[in-house]
């Protein structure tokens, strides 16, 4: 089954990727929600997680679990306004927050990365434990987009109420896209705006578990993932954690319905990455030509009433009945 709506199409002032990134991330639109049930999670003896629930108005509709992108958390502005959108219509939505990220901060001795699926796999059957027999849908954006494509391809049994999937602008290749953030000075600016997110964390983290592994000063993606994911991890170094944790080499063993979006003016992920890539049957791949990093703003309103493609996007591919539903 094939979605109706066209193909985006962006606003005529935000036509570079550079422009929607930035445009997306910094005018929040409606984040307007409703009270929120508070989960926490346990991922480790030290480690928990907080997820915030949204409960379903309806009670045959599917829940959605969302879960954020780097420095992100349940409170950053995308999170905020497609979980208002989906619980309009109905949906129970779970915003799952990472370690030490949002709600979560000071709950747990080390940060999240790109490669803990472990984590999304506790609050997943977290979630199938309160609501037996209702199908899940899982939608990861940017990173944890990779940390969910991971999860899928691993040899791992999943609850059997996942229906599909969506990973939204994922890095497949952490080491391409941490070089591309660290080393471009085009791009400098977002190198910035992640690594100050990065520090609100880190000091949340030093202030709550002043004894746990905490990374020196560091300048870059790259430094960060060196001086601390790495070693806090245990992982041999970045290049392992790079090479073990990327999604890439996960894509050929999902069997889950499971939809990628991506655009081809990703400043910080190269579209040849999907092209190279094999992908199993199970995987519906649909690219733009515009849109950023998650960014695609609109030229034209969306049904939704904004210029939020991306929203549209996740909205109509949830109520969407035929499996994946991109053709």
């Amino acid at each position: 089954m094939k979605l109706d709506f066209d193909l985006f199409k962006p606003h005529s002032l935000i036509r570079s990727g550079f422009a929607q990134t930035i445009i997306g991330s910094q005018f929040s639109g409606d984040t307007s929600l409703p009270n929120r049930l508070h989960h926490k999670v346990r991922v480790g003896s030290q480690s928990l997680l907080v997820a915030l629930e949204l409960p379903p108005q309806k009670p045959d509709s599917p829940l959605v679990l969302l879960a954020h992108g780097m420095g992100g958390c349940s409170e950053s502005s995308y999170m905020r306004r497609i979980a208002h959108k989906l619980w309009k219509r109905g949906m129970g939505v779970f915003m799952m927050n990472h370690r030490g990220s949002g709600p979560g901060m000071g709950l747990s001795d080390r940060l999240w990365n790109g490669g803990v699926s472990d984590d999304l796999a506790q609050v997943i059957g977290y979630i199938a434990q309160l609501y037996p027999g209702r199908s899940i849908d899982v939608v990861g954006f940017s990173l944890s987009g990779n940390v969910l494509l991971k999860y899928l391809g691993e040899e791992r049994q999943h609850p059997l109420q996942i229906r599909k999937a969506l990973a939204v602008n994922p890095p497949i290749d952490l080491k391409i896209s941490s070089h591309i953030l660290s080393c471009n000075r085009g791009i400098a600016l977002f190198n910035h705006y992640y690594m100050k997110l990065i520090r609100r964390e880190v000091e949340a983290l030093a202030e709550c578990f002043p004894r746990s592994f905490l990374p020196g000063k560091v300048r870059t993606i790259r430094d960060f993932d060196v001086a601390y994911t790495a070693p806090a991890a245990g992982f041999v170094d970045a290049d392992d954690y790079y090479f073990k944790c990327s999604s890439k080499q996960f894509l050929n063993n999902i069997i889950t319905p499971t939809t990628l979006l991506c655009s081809e003016d990703d400043p910080f992920i190269p579209h040849s990455l999907f092209k190279a890539v094999h992908m199993s049957s199970a995987i519906q791949l649909y690219t733009s030509e515009h849109g950023g990093h998650m960014g695609y703003i609109s030229k034209e309103p969306t049904p939704l009433g904004d210029h939020r493609w991306m929203d549209y996007f996740v909205v109509e591919w949830v109520c969407d009945e035929g499996g994946n539903g991109m053709g």
